[in-house]
């Protein structure tokens, strides 16, 4: 695994971080729990295709 994707999430999870706070923070809470569920969404794209390449690696390892 790459070291550039784990700053990519850590970079997208500070952020959002940050913007829920600032928006419990104005009591726009809804708008808070949306931004991180949308970090969660964008995480997941994010690991999707090493997740793919994990699999593919574990099939070319595994002889059938």
């Amino acid at each position: 695994m790459d070291l550039t994707i784990v700053l990519k999430i850590a970079m997208v999870g500070i952020l959002v971080a940050i913007l829920h706070q600032v928006l419990a923070k104005i009591g726009r809470d809804e708008y808070g729990m949306l931004v991180v569920l949308a970090g969660v969404v964008v995480i997941l794209m994010m690991l999707i295709p090493q997740l793919l390449n994990l699999l593919d690696t574990v099939k070319a390892m595994i002889p059938m």
